[in-house]
């Protein structure tokens, strides 16, 4: 079977990129799942339950998140409303929302997905190799096909995750920092790894956000309103093909498309 997952999407120019390119992408690949990280698609910063439905109408199977899906407090009800969204699974007990999930292709296969935030440079919460031990274990009870969406900023706590896991899941796909990593590989275990999938937006940018803007903080050190950027919208993602009776990545491929 065949998971594309597709990059950080970035405001209304990530959305209209994944628009644009994601049935082709679907008919072409004979995608059987798609996970797409929606926590910058409301303006770049955050998601709200109307982007998120829209998302869902494209086509998108599950939406992963990490640190900004906290930006807009209205989609905090959602989060317990709709199952297909998920955020990180290693936030503190009693928040809106879950972290994992168990979802089925339209042949019926079962995929689990595991949402985790990493530590280093990012926010103190609990140990995400502890706690992806925790939802492997419960997600293997009913199926091998696992993907771990690892939203991190720290290239060597990404690396370390998916050696941690090699051979318990599908894939380890390292998001949050928007630029595309050239390390995509299956690992000795048979789990397909890539440190980052990148985003889904504007290229003619500083990860997303207008260029000039993103200068001018450098440069001021003041505090400065970030837009998304308009120009050059690209779709960036990773294909993992997956043997559906061992759960073992069979292929892994980068993807890169314009919008127009």
């Amino acid at each position: 079977m065949k998971i594309l997952f597709v990059g950080d999407v970035v405001g209304r120019t990530g959305r209209h990129a994944l628009s644009c390119r994601l049935h082709r992408l679907i008919d072409e690949h004979q995608i059987d799942l798609v996970i797409v990280n929606g926590e910058n698609a409301a303006a770049g910063f955050g998601l709200t339950a109307r982007i998120a439905d829209d998302l869902f109408d494209m086509g998108i199977d599950v939406i992963t998140s990490g640190n900004h899906i906290w930006d807009k407090r209205e989609i905090y009800e959602h989060l317990d409303r709709e199952e297909r969204l998920l955020r990180p699974a290693n936030y503190p007990p009693g928040l809106p929302g879950r972290g994992s999930g168990l979802f089925a292709t339209s042949s019926g296969i079962k995929v689990g997905v595991i949402n985790l935030e990493g530590r280093v440079f990012m926010n103190n919460l609990d140990c995400p190799f502890r706690v992806a031990d925790q939802l492997v274990r419960e997600l293997r009870s009913h199926t091998p096909i696992i993907l771990v969406d690892f939203h991190g900023e720290a290239t060597s706590e990404k690396m370390a995750m998916g050696y941690y896991l090699d051979g318990q899941v599908s894939a380890v796909i390292g998001t949050h920092t928007h630029v595309q990593t050239a390390d995509e590989r299956i690992l000795s275990g048979g789990t397909a790894y890539i440190t980052d999938v990148g985003m889904t937006g504007s290229r003619d940018a500083v990860i997303g956000i207008r260029k000039e803007l993103a200068i001018e903080k450098f440069l001021t050190q003041l505090p400065v309103r970030f837009d998304v950027a308009k120009k050059d919208s690209w779709l960036c993602g990773i294909l993992v093909e997956v043997d559906g009776e061992t759960g073992r990545a069979l292929g892994v491929q980068r993807i890169q498309e314009a919008a127009d």
